[in-house]
């Protein structure tokens, strides 16, 4: 044997550096690495709860706080208003990694100013204030900047606005908003807000406290239907600001979706709605609820991310809670407009045009959740890929993983990539049981490449959503686009959808052909279709 023919530029197993960029993954193959800037992006968007397959989440946490530090120091301007764009477009399912991130910030002098100023457009409600007081104190004690910057949160708020936070998010994480009074001392010419830190810290009500404190006060002291209805209709409470005793009573939630029920509560709450006899098939206030859940206008501006819509409407379908005992008979009108309202939390979505292979990774490695909550990586991917599915006229949608010839499992094959049945008419909840009936294996991300040489199929863009973690191949992903791109003549382009907060891509930075993206953001079917389309 010549073992001079086992080296070349053109095909490279996966266990084996193929270009000098490439770093050792997770899994055992060579990979591309991210810039810091893309690895933020990942970071805050796709969180690192659960961790990976190969990554606890501690150690994948401390490799992105790593990342944090860097930019902090050498970037401060990119990072900071990385964190505020990806909070404030709610491109994330939670607000945890991007309010860990600008405490952080908050911690470095290059960065501590930019910041403490960010604060009120990520801490945009009570409950974020607290997650940012919990973690900065990780980092830093309670300077004159800090105090100014949480001081300032409560002083720059309109009286109501105000009130309405202390009264609907009024702990979490083991602080008040007593305790950030305490350590932040704000001032405020303003009546209305002086009464409010007055009633925050000593409990009084005065003259010039707002009506929405007075009404929160007289539903805690309340004991009757009458009582409740009459205050949630007077005061326009939130359920938050009722107690556990109103919350089973159905005229009370009459009374609570007549003066509206936010799109996001709306969701957690329809099994509460269901059981209590609310949403019936026919009749109740059903088709009232179902016109708010697929309302485009309220998605967005509650910024309600697709991938909680998609837990919302796993939950509700199965009628069983992930968590406890809670049973109910879910509405098929419900269950419908949960699955129109997830399609709907992406936006409008242009076609391409363009001929399009989905290519999902069902791997082991895949199995990992996303975002700390009850849906994994690869039912993410596949519920990105019916968006495209709906989308694109062209688009046909596979699922891969590599398996091993052997007993010894030294050597793999594609006996696993099969086309992917599922369908934008089949009920999310359904089609993600297609998604988890298939094997997983090995990582091989070439073989969508590999299958279309192989099949003679014509594709103008190949879409992977992957962990990165690949290593079980004959050739690297980026070789096998090269591959087809000779073979057929056609300037194929590859989009890696990446779906864990890992350091690894597939993609070829330096190949214009080829683009990274942050899994499960709103705006990823959108960024697609305008690269296929070359803009």
């Amino acid at each position: 044997m010549d073992v001079l023919r086992t080296l070349g530029l053109r095909r490279t197993p996966q266990g084996e550096r193929a270009d000098s960029r490439q770093r050792l993954n997770a899994a055992g193959g060579y990979t591309f690495v991210l810039d810091d800037a893309a690895r933020l992006r990942r970071f805050l968007t796709l969180g690192v709860d659960g961790g990976t397959y190969y990554a606890a989440p501690r150690e994948l946490a401390r490799e992105n706080a790593e990342v944090v530090g860097r930019m902090a120091h050498e970037d401060p301007e990119t990072l900071v208003r990385t964190i505020v764009e990806v909070s404030v477009r709610g491109a994330a399912p939670k607000q945890n990694a991007a309010l860990f991130a600008l405490a952080y910030a908050a911690s470095v002098p290059e960065s501590a100013q930019l910041a403490l100023a960010a604060l009120p457009q990520v801490a945009r409600t009570g409950t974020h204030l607290f997650l940012f007081a919990g973690y900065v104190e990780q980092f830093r004690g309670w300077g004159r900047g800090l105090r100014r910057a949480v001081g300032s949160w409560y002083t720059s708020r309109e009286p109501d606005a105000l009130a309405y936070q202390v009264v609907k998010y009024r702990q979490r994480e083991g602080w008040s908003h007593r305790d950030l009074l305490r350590l932040a001392h704000p001032t405020s010419a303003v009546p209305e807000l002086r009464a409010t830190f007055d009633w925050i810290v000593r409990g009084s009500v005065g003259d010039a406290t707002p009506a929405l404190i007075e009404g929160f006060v007289a539903a805690q002291t309340g004991t009757d239907t009458a009582t409740w209805v009459s205050l949630v209709r007077e005061h326009r409470l939130t359920w938050e600001m009722l107690p556990d005793a109103a919350l089973g009573e159905t005229a009370v939630w009459d009374a609570l979706l007549d003066v509206g029920v936010p799109q996001t509560a709306l969701m957690r709450q329809l099994p509460r709605l269901t059981r209590l006899g609310m949403l019936p098939d026919l009749g109740g206030r059903t088709d009232e609820v179902v016109a708010q859940l697929v309302d485009t206008g309220r998605l967005r501006s509650a910024r309600v991310h697709p991938v909680n819509v998609l837990v919302a409407q796993r939950t509700y379908a199965s009628g069983r809670s992930a968590r406890g005992g809670g049973q109910w008979s879910p509405s098929r009108k419900v269950v419908d407009a949960l699955d129109a309202a997830f399609y709907r939390a992406f936006g409008t979505v242009e076609p391409s045009g363009k001929r399009t292979l989905l290519a999902v990774d069902v791997s082991g490695s895949m199995g990992s959740p996303i975002s700390g909550l009850p849906i994994t990586a690869r039912e993410a991917s596949a519920a990105l890929a019916l968006v495209q599915l709906a989308t694109e006229p062209s688009a046909t949608a596979v699922g891969f993983t590599s398996r091993a010839t052997n007993a010894g499992g030294n050597d793999w094959f594609d006996t696993a990539l099969k086309p992917l049945r599922i369908s934008p008419r089949q009920r999310l909840d359904d089609a993600l049981r297609v998604v988890d009936a298939m094997p997983m294996s090995g990582t091989d991300c070439s073989l969508p490449m590999q299958f279309a040489t192989e099949k003679g199929l014509k594709v103008d863009t190949f879409v992977v959503y992957t962990d990165n973690e690949t290593w079980a191949g004959k050739i690297h992903p980026h070789q096998a686009l090269a591959e087809y791109r000779r073979r057929f003549g056609i300037a194929a382009k590859l989009v890696v959808v990446g779906m864990t907060a890992t350091e690894f891509s597939i993609a070829d930075p330096t190949d214009a052909g080829m683009l990274d993206v942050v899994g499960f953001d709103a705006a990823v079917p959108s960024l697609i279709t305008e690269f296929a389309r070359g803009l």
